[in-house]
């Protein structure tokens, strides 16, 4: 087996594969020989059929396995020991395509190798880490959010607007038949919430305590009740109460309905959430400084296919974005621009640096951690999370998007250790600032 260099260009490498047909039909006779004892044929007893006879009854399916194992050994052989490691998946073609049994086997192999990554020293690197303490004033707010999500509903004098509760009796009738759960009693429907079919709650706009009104509405064509399926209705409501909606009293029984204990344990929670939010958001600020001194920092030859492939990719995403009503993908093909490609530069440089830091320092996302992962995107489809995660665990492609931002953070977490950090403290305002300068950029 004959292995000739035919190109080394920056990171490109072709080579030309030479397998000799006396290797072959070695391999091939080989592997005759170790079926040979299992093989029946008329005529014959078994394990004693003749090898000419195999040969003419196995031998081409035999030899296109053994082509296909003499090359793909030639090609491990060859990244073993030139310690090359492929940005994509080699390129592998046979040249001499008018081959025939008796003949070598000439093949070329063309790839982009993984560059070289330079050390970098970490602890030169230097981020500042932006602190935040919630304000009193913004625990005051939240609570007062939650007043609102928590509120009540008063007595009101006058007509019902549109976010009053009405409480009413109505009796549907669908060519003057009354139709089964049609009918109710003293039921509470907030005006605007959409809880009834289309048309029904605009009309109770404008009603009083003891009104009578016929409310006239025609079913949806996909309503769910097929009997009733664009039937045209009438319901007859007798309006009993108009209540306006009053914010809840923000003391330990509206703690209670949000699961804490009294008002200060509340406050308590509430104080660790925004803590949270603001730890997240400062963790991206100072994780952009640390990626941005890092790309300042190295520089190393990149795979042009892996910058052609980031590029597209990002095109192509930015193009949905901004015609979003578009959802399949038999558009035309979005050509990147000289923007594209640099931030695709980007993304392909720092993603190599990070990848290689990790695999030398043995960073790994454990399986705890992609299960939570999962589950935490999974909750994003209400009623159909074991859905979402039957699909992603049979799925390698949609693992490796889920993998790979766990990687990347933990990668990211650990440069952080070794290089200066120091905190600043700020106002909530300027670590806004901060974040939608990442947004701009």
């Amino acid at each position: 087996m004959q292995i000739t260099e035919t190109l080394a260009e920056g990171l490109k490498r072709e080579y030309q594969i030479t397998v000799p047909a006396t290797d072959l039909e070695a391999r091939v006779t080989a592997k005759l020989e170790e079926a040979r004892p299992s093989v029946e044929m008329k005529g014959f007893r078994k394990g004693k059929v003749p090898m000419a006879l195999l040969k003419k009854q196995f031998g081409p399916r035999i030899m296109g396995e053994a082509m296909q194992e003499s090359v793909d050994e030639a090609m491990q052989g060859h990244l073993d020991e030139s310690g090359d490691r492929p940005a994509m998946q080699p390129e592998v073609k046979m040249t001499n395509e008018d081959w025939k049994e008796g003949d070598d086997i000439v093949v070329s192999m063309a790839y982009e190798k993984l560059p070289e990554i330079p050390e970098v020293d970490y602890k030169a690197l230097k981020l500042e880490k932006l602190t935040v303490t919630p304000a009193d004033a913004e625990v005051d707010e939240a609570l007062g959010n939650l007043a609102e999500n928590a509120q009540n509903f008063a007595t009101k004098k006058g007509k019902a607007a549109d976010g009053d509760q009405v409480v009413f009796d109505f009796v549907g009738t669908v060519d003057g038949e009354a139709f089964e759960g049609g009918s109710a009693e003293d039921f509470p429907l907030v005006l605007g919430s959409g809880q009834f079919i289309p048309g029904f709650e605009e009309q109770l706009v404008g009603v009083k305590a003891k009104d009578e009104k016929d409310v006239e509405v025609t079913f949806p064509e996909d309503y769910q009740a097929e009997h009733l399926a664009g039937k045209a209705a009438v319901f007859a409501c007798t309006v009993k109460e108009v209540k306006k909606p009053v914010p809840a009293e923000i003391d330990d029984e509206m703690a209670k309905k949000f699961g804490a204990e009294d008002l200060d344990a509340l406050k308590g929670q509430i104080v660790e959430r925004l803590k949270a939010e603001y730890t997240g958001a400062a963790r991206a600020v100072m994780k952009r400084g640390l990626l941005d001194q890092l790309d300042e920092a190295v520089n190393f030859d990149l795979p042009p296919s892996l910058v052609q492939a980031e590029a597209d990719q990002i095109a192509h995403q930015l193009w949905h974005e901004e015609n979003p009503d578009v959802e399949g993908h038999d558009h035309d093909k979005v050509e990147p621009t000289d923007e594209h490609v640099k931030l695709a530069e980007r993304r392909v440089k720092l993603g190599l640096l990070l990848a290689e830091l990790g695999q030398k320092n043995d960073v790994t996302v454990s399986d705890a951690e992609m299960t939570q992962a999962i589950m935490t995107q999974a909750r994003q489809y209400p009623g159909q999370e074991r859905a979402f995660f039957e699909f992603i665990q049979k799925n390698q492609a949609a693992q490796q998007q889920v993998r790979a931002p766990l990687f990347e953070d933990k990668v990211v977490d650990f440069i952080a250790e070794m290089a200066e950090v120091k905190e600043k403290e700020v106002s909530k305002d300027d670590l806004k600032a901060a974040v939608d300068a990442l947004d701009e950029e």
